[in-house]
């Protein structure tokens, strides 16, 4: 007989944002398997084991869970933010689908989470009120050249875009460069929030033009919101200002 595989998220990191599903689906498993610093999240008990991979290895993890599910063990595979955002469920359903046919009959529970992004909206106030769209900035699973198509494209049709992996050792200049895309398409004081381990003690939110946003804000551990031509900021004073993208576009009807 097989276990169930569970499919976590932990939120962006304050145990506060860990919905209250994912935390019941912790409790049902018995070994854990995920990037080190998301497991790490966890309050484990003394029979319950973690197997932590590094942050690359998202196939191959989900090959083990998926394997040690199909032998009877509750298994859970852990992601940050919202497991089926940019993260593992993704690559567990992956697994199944080129795996053996014994997985395809494993129970699957994927628990939804708070994601980066949501986080990030929450703190500077109301940018996702309208429609919107979230992009992977990273290029390690799909070319560059169709990621700047696309933010080409969702900047055109006015979508707010969130950018998920906007920066890393490795892919140091993309930031950059999108801004210098959009630049192009979107008015130069369109609001650009960088939001860095958003709930997190180390929290940074930071919010500037479109024309003078600087990539070098950013790591991996941010989030980026940038507007429509709709988004706009209250000021309120000494008060942080409040950035939203407005529920209505002028010519709608009432």
């Amino acid at each position: 007989m097989s276990g169930t595989l569970y499919v976590i998220g932990t939120g962006p990191g304050s145990p506060e944002q860990m919905t209250p599903e994912a935390l019941a689906a912790v409790s049902k498993a018995t070994e854990f398997f995920g990037y080190f610093p998301y497991l790490d999240r966890l309050s484990l008990r003394g029979d319950q084991k973690k197997v932590a991979s590094d942050n690359r290895e998202e196939l191959d993890r989900a090959s083990v869970a998926l394997r040690r599910a199909s032998e009877g063990v509750d298994v859970a595979v852990v992601s940050g933010g919202d497991p089926g955002v940019f993260a593992m469920a993704a690559a567990v359903c992956e697994a199944i689908e080129q795996g053996p046919a014994e997985w395809r009959q494993i129970d699957i529970v994927v628990t939804p989470g708070v994601t980066a992004m949501l986080a990030v909206a929450a703190r500077a106030g109301a940018p996702l009120g309208h429609d919107f769209c979230a992009i992977s900035l990273s290029d390690n699973l799909k070319p560059w050249d169709v990621i700047t198509r696309r933010l080409k494209l969702v900047a055109e049709a006015g979508l707010v875009i969130a950018l998920y992996n906007p920066i890393s050792k490795a892919r140091p200049w993309q930031l950059g460069e999108a801004f210098a895309i959009l630049c192009g398409i979107l008015p130069p004081s369109t609001p650009v929030i960088f939001g860095r381990a958003a709930g997190r003690p180390d929290e940074r939110i930071v919010v500037q033009p479109l024309s003078e946003a600087d990539a070098t804000v950013a790591d991996m551990a941010t989030c980026v919101i940038i507007g429509s031509p709709e988004t706009r900021i209250i000021d309120r004073g000494e008060k942080s200002g409040l950035v939203y993208t407005p529920r209505f576009i002028a010519g709608a009807s009432k």
